[in-house]
C-alpha cells in the first residue's frame, strides 16, 4: 500500500465516522435503532450501493465481528453496578442458560417445520438467534428508567449467554453428526466456569493493581483498565474457557472497584465501544449483498415471528418459574430479548466451516435482526409505560473523580454540581462531611477561592475535597446523598449510593 492509498483510506474512514456519528443524533431525534443507520452506511458503500465495494471475507468479518464484541462486553461490563446486578445473578444464570435451551429448540423446529431447513441448518439458526445482544440491551435499557431487579437481569443475561450459544453454533457447524448432548452441556458449564474463575481473578488483581500504583500520568489508567480487561478474555479462551464471560465479569470487578479518574476512563471505554459498535456494524453491511435477501425475507419474517412471540416467552416462562417475579416483569423481559450484531457475527461460523446453504442462513439472520430490531428497540420504552414499569428518573448525580495521593494517603475529590442536583443552595457546613475530610476549594465561573463554612453551593460549581484514606468512601457517598436529598439528605433517607448509569448509545 503506498502512501496515496494510505491517505485515501484515512479520509475514506473519517467521513463514515463522521457520518455514523451524525446517525447518532438522527437516531436519537427519531427513535429508530442506529446499529440500522450504520448497517445502512455498509450496504450503501457495498457492491449493490453507490460505493460499489466488493467484499466477501466471512473470516476476516468474523475475527473483527469478534475483537469488537470483547470491547463492547467490556463497555458494557465497566457501567454494570455490582449492587443491582448481585441479586439478578441467579435469575440470569437461569434465562442463559435453560431459557436459551428452549429457545433453540422451539425456533429450530419452526425453521424446519415451517421453512424447510434441514436440521442442522435450523438448529444452528436456532442457536445463533437466541442470542441477546449486548451492544442493544446495554444501549437501549440504559436509556429506559426500569426497576433495577429488570434491568440487572437482562444486562446479566446479555453478558452470559453468548458463551453457550458460540458454543452451540461451533458444534452444530461442525462436520458430523452432533452425539452425546449431554457431553456438549458438560462442556458448556466448564467453559462457563473456566471463563468466569479467570475472569473474576484477573479484574481483581488488575483493580487491586490500579488502587495501589500511581501511574504517572492520569491517561494511562483508561488505558490500563481496558487492557486488562482485554487480557482477561485472552487468557480464559486460551484455557479453553469462555472469554466472552471472562471480559465481562473482569470488567465488571473493575467498573465497581472505585478507580481512580473513573470518569476519564467511562469516557475512553464509551468511545471504544462506540468505534467497535460502528466498524463492526459497517463491516456487516458491507458482508451483506441486498439483491439476494428478497428470496430469504419471507423465511426470515415467520422464523423471527416465532422467536419474539413463542420461544423467547417460553424460555422466559420457563427458566423464570423458582424466581416469584411478576408477570409484567416477565412480559417485559420477553420482549426485551434484543438482537443486534453477535447474531449476524455468529452467523458468519458456518460461512467460515463450509456448512451447506450457509450463505441462506447469514441472510435469513440479517433480516431477521433487522426487522425486529426495527420493531422491537423503539417500541419498548411504550411496553415498559403501558406495564407500569416505567421508573421515575431522580435528580442529576455528581460528577465525582478521584486522584490518589498515595505519600499522604489521601485522596483529591473533584466534585461538579450539575443541573437538577439538589446541592444547589446547601452550605459547605451543611454538607456535615465526615471527620478526615474537607471542601478546600471551590471553582465557579472561572475563578476560584477557599469556602468558608457559610459558603452557599451553586449549580455549576466545582469542589476540590480532601479525604484521608478511610473515610474516602463515606465522604463520596455523603456528597451523593446531598445531591440527592438536599440538607435534609440524612432525615428523609437518602443513601448516597450511586445510581444506575445511563447513556446515550442508539
Amino acid at each position: 500500500m503506498t502512501v496515496h492509498h494510505l491517505n485515501q483510506l484515512l479520509l475514506i474512514c473519517s467521513l463514515v465516522l463522521l457520518v455514523a456519528v451524525a446517525a447518532v443524533r438522527i437516531s436519537s431525534r427519531s427513535g429508530l435503532p442506529s446499529l440500522l443507520l450504520y448497517l445502512g452506511i455498509g450496504i450503501a458503500m457495498g457492491q449493490d450501493g453507490i460505493g460499489n465495494v466488493t467484499f466477501n471475507n466471512a473470516e476476516l468479518t468474523q475475527v473483527i465481528g469478534y475483537a469488537a464484541l470483547v470491547v463492547i462486553l467490556a463497555e458494557g461490563g465497566l457501567g454494570t453496578k455490582w449492587k443491582e446486578i448481585k441479586p439478578a445473578l441467579p435469575a440470569a444464570a437461569a434465562l442463559s442458560l435453560a431459557g436459551i435451551a428452549v429457545s433453540v429448540g422451539v425456533t429450530a423446529a419452526a425453521a424446519h417445520y415451517l421453512v424447510g431447513l434441514e436440521w442442522r441448518q435450523a438448529l444452528i439458526i436456532g442457536a445463533v438467534v437466541s442470542s441477546t445482544d449486548a451492544a442493544a440491551v446495554f444501549s437501549v435499557l440504559r436509556k429506559v428508567p426500569l426497576p433495577s431487579r429488570v434491568t440487572g437481569i437482562l444486562e446479566a443475561e446479555s453478558g452470559f449467554n453468548d458463551a453457550p450459544v458460540v458454543i452451540l453454533v461451533v458444534a452444530f457447524s461442525t462436520a458430523g453428526p452432533v452425539e452425546h448432548w449431554y457431553l456438549l452441556i458438560g462442556e458448556i458449564a466448564l467453559e462457563l466456569a473456566i471463563g468466569a474463575a479467570i475472569g473474576l481473578a484477573v479484574g481483581w488483581l488488575g483493580a487491586y493493581g490500579l488502587r495501589h500504583v500511581a501511574l504517572p500520568a492520569s491517561g494511562l489508567y483508561p488505558i490500563a483498565v481496558m487492557a486488562i480487561a482485554v487480557a482477561a478474555y485472552a487468557a480464559g479462551a486460551m484455557a479453553h474457557g469462555s472469554g466472552f464471560l471472562a471480559v465481562y465479569l473482569a470488567a465488571m470487578v473493575l467498573g465497581n472497584a472505585k478507580l481512580p479518574h473513573w470518569p476519564a476512563t467511562r469516557g475512553f471505554a464509551e468511545g471504544l465501544g462506540w468505534i467497535a459498535q460502528i466498524g463492526m456494524f459497517v463491516l456487516l453491511g458491507l458482508l451483506v449483498t441486498p439483491h439476494d435477501l428478497l428470496d430469504d425475507t419471507w423465511p426470515a419474517i415467520v422464523i423471527g415471528l416465532i422467536l419474539t412471540m413463542v420461544a423467547r416467552p417460553l424460555g422466559v416462562l420457563i427458566s423464570l418459574l423458582p424466581f416469584r417475579l411478576p408477570w409484567q416483569e416477565k412480559a417485559l423481559m420477553s420482549w426485551a430479548g434484543l438482537r443486534g450484531a453477535v447474531p449476524i457475527i455468529l452467523a458468519t461460523i458456518p460461512m467460515v466451516n463450509g456448512v451447506d446453504d450457509s450463505q441462506r442462513i447469514f441472510n435469513i439472520v440479517f433480516v431477521l435482526v433487522v426487522v425486529y430490531t426495527l420493531i422491537q428497540g423503539p417500541t419498548l420504552p411504550w411496553l415498559a409505560r403501558k406495564l407500569g414499569l416505567g421508573a421515575a428518573s431522580g435528580p442529576a448525580d455528581l460528577g465525582v473523580e478521584s486522584a490518589p495521593l498515595e505519600r499522604l494517603r489521601g485522596h483529591l475529590l473533584s466534585v461538579s454540581i450539575p443541573k437538577g442536583s439538589r446541592m444547589h443552595g446547601v452550605e459547605v457546613g451543611e454538607l456535615r462531611m465526615p471527620a478526615g475530610a474537607a471542601v478546600t476549594l471551590v471553582v465557579r465561573d472561572g475563578e476560584s477561592f477557599v469556602p468558608l463554612p457559610t459558603t452557599v453551593l451553586r449549580l455549576g460549581d466545582e469542589l476540590l475535597v480532601v479525604a484521608t484514606d478511610p473515610v474516602r468512601d463515606a465522604a463520596e457517598q455523603r456528597l451523593r446523598a446531598v445531591g440527592q436529598g438536599g440538607k435534609l439528605a440524612g432525615w428523609l433517607g437518602t443513601t448516597g449510593q450511586e445510581p444506575r448509569e445511563r447513556g446515550n448509545r442508539r
